[in-house]
């Protein structure tokens, strides 16, 4: 039987809003306590590129049969990670930016900046067309912060980004559609595994640090899982039959270390509260022991072809990238309560908690 985490107790949060009438126009104050603000891939994309001139789509079935039966753009049969952490806060789910209606008090529960195929560097993925890139999603963001500033005033705004949370997951594509494709990307042919994952470290770290300096203190960042075990990679041939690439998985330790190591680094400034999510850890419990997650050998793809399985939950992968809900779940458990080998140094529940 699949495992569906059902928390013992949820964060919850007032969402109180006070309109002030006054010779400006309309103001709106929120002493809502604290949203999220979700910036990554498709991992985390909840409709983005639905808007968005790209082939990396997800809002046809049978994505989100088990989301109201209704595709809405997420990369997954049901919820995605951000989804789950986002329930378990007592928030809102946060809306795409791109979606037009992304604006007003919507804002205040918090936005999703993430896109399917976006990468750390600018050029990764860009073989699906338009994407919200890292650098892009930060300046999404910045767009976010002038109509909240325009709301609720600097004070108010500064004192609801140090309460917000903030998940970033990137890195990814930056290996499958880039590193990884040689005949597209010249990267691996520049760079040796370890110049490459210092790369997007040196990248991903100066903007990180413009989001804190922007007023985002409470920073989960997740790192990058087991590449080489999703089903893209393994029908490339390159493992034996029911093993992982182990190249794939071996390059990628230089950013998920690294990245763990700028964490340390964050939270040296003053308030920071930033964890390091150990993805790779994480999904490789779940795959090296499938019985006891309630799996059915977690290698296998529950979207082999245009009809998907009906016993989802016993499925690690939805389709050729992406996890199932019941996989969310158990990550987005992890994350929350998790101790420091699942992430570091501190869970997001702890998080929370820190005046």
């Amino acid at each position: 039987m699949g495992i569906l985490y059902q928390p013992k107790f949820t964060f919850f949060v007032s969402f109180a809003i006070l309109i002030l009438h006054n010779s400006d126009g309309v103001r709106v104050v929120a002493s809502q306590q604290r949203a999220l603000f979700v910036f990554g891939d498709s991992l985390v994309d909840v409709g983005n590129n639905n808007f968005l001139n790209s082939i990396a789509k997800s809002n046809y079935f049978p994505y989100g049969i088990d989301f109201n039966m209704q595709p809405t753009g997420r990369f997954s049969n049901g919820k995605t990670f951000v989804d789950i952490i986002g329930e378990m806060l007592g928030l809102p789910y946060p809306s795409p930016f791109a979606d037009p209606n992304t604006r007003g008090v919507k804002l205040l529960g918090g936005v999703n900046y993430a896109s399917a195929a976006a990468g750390i560097l600018d050029e990764s993925g860009q073989h699906y067309g338009e994407r919200y890139a890292l650098n892009q999603q930060v300046l999404n963001f910045e767009t976010t912060l002038d109509q909240l500033r325009t709301m609720m005033g600097n004070d108010n705004l500064t004192s609801f980004l140090a309460k917000s949370v903030a998940v970033l997951v990137f890195g990814s594509n930056d290996y499958i559609n880039n590193y990884l494709m040689p005949a597209i990307y010249s990267s691996s042919f520049n760079y040796n595994p370890v110049q490459f994952g210092n790369l997007l470290l040196n990248r991903y770290a100066p903007q990180l640090l413009t989001l804190y300096n922007l007023g985002l203190r409470r920073m989960f960042v997740a790192g990058i899982g087991p590449l080489g075990c999703i089903p893209n990679q393994r029908a490339a041939g390159q493992a034996a039959p029911g093993r992982c690439v182990d190249y794939v998985n071996n390059i990628l330790g230089t950013f998920n270390e690294g990245l763990k190591s700028l964490v340390d680094q964050l939270n040296k400034r003053p308030g920071a509260v930033v964890a390091y999510g150990n993805t790779y850890g994480a999904v490789g419990d779940i795959l090296n022991s499938p019985a006891t997650y309630g799996r059915n050998q977690g290698q296998i793809t529950c979207l082999p072809l245009a009809y998907p399985c009906t016993n989802r939950n016993q499925y690690v992968f939805w389709d050729a990238f992406h996890p199932t809900q019941a996989v969310n779940t158990i990550l987005a458990r992890r994350a929350i309560y998790g101790p420091p080998s699942d992430v570091y140094p501190f869970n997001i529940q702890q998080m929370t908690r820190v005046n």
